[in-house]
């Protein structure tokens, strides 16, 4: 059955794997960056590098936040290496544009990257006049997905009514605070169809297709 979201009037949207597809290979290249960015900071060679980054990322949520609270890396250092990445993986979708754009109300980005990465990937993906506007890592002073706080912060800032909102998301824990909000949550990805997480109310392995095909309140 097609999605019904004839009660959603905001639309959050994850920005990287979710308004593209993860199998552009783009995360792997901000990963990559990632480790190389630990190694120097910490002199680890780069498997010991690789694995605290990922211990970081489990334990924090992001990365970053452990680089901040062992390290005292400065986040705006951290961010500008991600400033000059290549986007020649990413294509603009011309249906996900369409598919976006008949959403009624607010359409709204909630991302760990900061600003000058959102700003980017979504002017080349074509779908910067789509959205209204963007919390990110910064915008949250630098407290990620998934926790609560953040969540708390962005419908405080931007007023969202979380039983009114819908969040687009492809990791499956950034939608546990969603859903205990009363948000509806939808997974994407090449996974999504895979989770039995209770707390995910909509899983799709293709963005474009299921907002399409969703029953909305209205045309936008």
């Amino acid at each position: 059955m097609n999605a019904d979201l004839r009660h959603i009037d905001t639309w959050l949207f994850d920005l990287d794997n979710t308004l593209y597809p993860a199998e552009s290979g783009f995360m792997g290249e901000i990963e990559r960056r990632m480790t190389a960015y630990v190694e120097r900071i910490t002199g680890l060679p780069h498997d010991e590098a690789y694995r605290l980054q990922k211990t970081y990322l489990a334990n924090y949520g992001l990365t970053l936040k452990g680089l901040v609270e062992h390290h005292g890396v400065q986040p705006t250092d951290f961010h500008t290496i991600f400033h000059d990445m290549s986007l020649e993986a990413l294509a603009q979708d011309p249906v996900l544009i369409a598919a976006i754009a008949r959403l009624p109300g607010r359409r709204l980005i909630f991302t760990n990257a900061d600003d000058v990465h959102a700003k980017r990937v979504l002017a080349h993906l074509g779908l910067s006049d789509l959205f209204d506007d963007i919390f990110h890592i910064g915008s949250a002073d630098y407290v990620p997905k998934p926790s609560l706080a953040a969540f708390e912060k962005l419908s405080a800032l931007l007023s969202v009514e979380p039983k009114e909102a819908a969040f687009f998301e492809d990791s499956e824990r950034n939608l546990a605070p969603a859903a205990e909000l009363g948000m509806t949550t939808v997974l994407v990805g090449p996974n999504a169809l895979a989770s039995t997480a209770p707390f995910i109310d909509y899983k799709t392995d293709n963005l474009a297709s299921f907002l399409s095909d969703a029953r909305l309140k209205k045309a936008a």
